[in-house]
């Protein structure tokens, strides 16, 4: 196992979200080996849960002072008014994990009213990885856990994708057409690091625009897929209105995306390497808590820059490309978006081998910027 970077609280209950497969039924058996450990996937207990959410206080011995795990708790958001009345009768501290709040919103659950802090964890970053990671493997199957453990990661991602739609999508009921959601699936890995155009997908999938909205909303309340909105703040030339997508991780993109003779590999292995780029910068913000929010930029007249980080440590704005050399056009969409923003900070990442500088633009070779995301990410403009 993989030591990772989130960090738990040490007396308050949290809960833990984060898509299939990224570990956190391993981590949380390792973090808190003496725990009462419930799996709402176990069909008795589930059923007896189900039946009566009180129930849950039998399975508590007496005077327990370790921590209590509910695996999958989405399943029976009902628990969570127990484990409210748990916590304020006998100071339990509970590790509550799900794939998905959706369902505990919708049935009007309040995430325990500030009584539980939340928190996420992602698939594996180059870090944790450490001497196992491997750009070329991450770039091709991403960088869930079982990725870098499988003999076969292809047939693994393969049964990850079949497992979300015959598991997820249909036993949580948020669709009754997997014919069309799996249409969907394939027309929105097209859009990959693009900006949405909804209704072009409505009609590539033969259903109503409102379908579609729904259907990106399932795959963002799964934790699986990203809308990235447009950095318009104080915005001095006129901006694009829509935001870009992103499924949140390289293999998944990579399993959806057909690929067929007459696509070309240097159409995807782009936007794998932006993907990776962002999957990078979502986790290490998120553990690091550095508080960025994440746009993209691009003006009317196609000026763009990859992502955007905006918070209180300043603006940080990220292009990455493969090629080995640099040139000036490669620069030109963070060189615009500096004359916007002259107190941003300013990377271009790309696949050679030298650090350089270009006016305000640091140029960072792949093999470092993924070891370094948390200083760039932490450190303040020096402008």
């Amino acid at each position: 196992m993989y030591s990772r970077l989130i960090k738990p609280p040490e007396d308050k209950s949290f809960f833990l979200f984060g898509p299939r497969g990224t570990g956190k039924t391993t981590w949380v058996k390792a973090t808190f080996p003496g725990a009462v450990y419930l799996d709402l996937l176990e069909a008795e207990l589930f059923n007896d849960l189900l039946a009566d959410p009180q129930r849950l206080e039998k399975f508590i011995p007496k005077g327990l002072s370790d921590w209590i795990i509910i695996d999958e708790v989405q399943k029976i958001p009902e628990l969570l008014n127990e484990v409210h009345r748990l916590i304020e009768k006998y100071k339990h501290r509970f590790v509550l994990t799900g794939s998905s709040a959706r369902k505990l919103r919708r049935k009007g659950q309040n995430l325990l009213a500030g009584r539980a802090l939340t928190f996420a964890l992602h698939q594996l970053t180059a870090l944790e990885l450490g001497n196992d990671f491997d750009l070329s493997r991450s770039l091709k199957f991403g960088q869930l856990p079982s990725v870098y453990i499988e003999k076969d990661p292809k047939a693994y991602l393969e049964s990850y994708v079949k497992t979300y739609l015959e598991e997820e999508i249909r036993q949580e009921g948020l669709t009754r057409n997997l014919g069309a959601f799996s249409r969907f699936l394939e027309a929105a890995s097209f859009s990959q690091g693009s900006v949405l155009n909804i209704a072009a997908i409505a009609r590539e999938c033969a259903v109503e625009r409102k379908v579609v909205e729904n259907y990106f909303s399932i795959l963002e309340d799964l934790l699986i897929a990203y809308k990235i909105p447009v950095f318009a703040k104080k915005a001095k030339r006129r901006m694009a209105a829509h935001p870009k997508f992103y499924l949140f991780d390289v293999g998944l993109y990579r399993t959806i995306r057909p690929m067929g003779p007459l696509d070309r590999p240097e159409e995807t292995d782009g936007v794998a390497l932006e993907t990776l780029l962002f999957q990078e910068l979502n986790a290490i913000n998120d553990y690091y808590k550095l508080g960025h929010k994440i746009f993209y930029w691009r003006t009317a007249s196609n000026l763009e820059v990859d992502f955007v980080l905006y918070g209180e440590k300043g603006i940080k704005a990220f292009e990455i490309k493969r090629t080995g050399k640099v040139n000036s056009s490669m620069l030109k969409g963070l060189k615009a978006f500096l004359m916007d923003y002259p107190s941003a900070s300013a990377y271009f990442i790309y696949g050679g081998e030298r650090r350089m500088r270009d006016g305000e633009v640091d140029i960072i070779p792949l093999a470092e910027v993924f070891r370094e995301l948390p200083k760039i990410l932490d450190r303040h403009p020096q402008r």
